[in-house]
């Protein structure tokens, strides 16, 4: 894929999906930006990249602060001159599983802050930078709880379909600017949040297989592959799209 020599920035990159596309990204020689809230988690993966021949560094961001995401951009320029493409991957679950009535104002709040919030800052700043240097790439995170219900997960699901509505508002605006915006939407995939939920309900693992078609999650790397293909010049005329990653779920 074509991304090599481009300037990355993976945010949440210190691990799951983020880690496996920054490191996607560095065996095709593109240089990463991993960015995550925690420091030793996005250096080991920066030492994974650079023992493999790759170039990466880290700097730090909670993507739910505008001025930590204004440093993250500022360094990354700095360091590099450009941005070429941004993947707004940051992301996080509630705590607790619940129906809207009985939902947490904590767990509504934060997630919102990050998943919808986050996203908005990076792309905010992420874009001036794009124009001001002529062009530039942006794939988010999404989910397949952004394409249809997801049942106890309000603020997951408003904070994806908002990610979805985002992408494709954006790259409308500026797709006479050489700047192209994509989203993929990943279903049950192997990652943090996923260990999480069936952490709490264990009994979940086979019911979520069932209705998977290939019967089984997806994986990180999978994941990786769609982010870097839209990301690269192998995808110049696509924009505004949403590349569901599900194994069939939403069939």
């Amino acid at each position: 894929m074509e991304v090599k020599d481009k300037i990355v920035v993976v945010t949440g990159a210190g691990s799951g999906i983020g880690a496996a596309t920054a490191k996607h990204f560095a065996k095709h020689k593109a240089k990463v930006v991993v960015s995550d809230i925690r420091e030793e988690k996005a250096q080991n993966i920066v030492n994974e990249i650079v023992n493999a021949g790759g170039d990466a560094l880290v700097i730090t961001a909670n993507v739910a602060k505008f001025d930590e995401v204004e440093n993250l951009i500022a360094q990354t320029v700095k360091k590099f001159g450009r941005i070429d493409v941004i993947v707004n991957n940051a992301g996080i679950g509630p705590r607790n599983m619940a129906k809207t009535g009985e939902y947490t104002l904590e767990d509504w709040d934060s997630v919102i802050a990050v998943n919808q919030t986050g996203v908005f800052y990076c792309m905010k700043l992420a874009l001036q930078q794009m124009i001001k240097q002529g062009g530039g790439n942006i794939v988010n995170i999404a989910s397949l709880a952004g394409l249809k219900a997801s049942l106890n997960n309000l603020s997951y699901s408003a904070s994806k379909f908002a990610v979805v509505g985002m992408t494709k508002s954006a790259a409308l605006e500026y797709a006479t600017k050489n700047i192209r915006i994509n989203a993929v939407c990943p279903g049950y995939t192997e990652s943090a949040l996923l260990d999480k939920l069936l952490s709490v309900r264990p009994d979940m693992d086979q019911m979520l297989k069932s209705v998977i078609p290939m019967k089984r999650y997806g994986l990180a790397e999978e994941i990786a592959e769609a982010v870097v293909w839209l990301a690269s010049d192998n995808t110049k005329f696509i924009t505004g799209q949403t590349i569901t990653l599900d194994g069939g779920t939403s069939l």
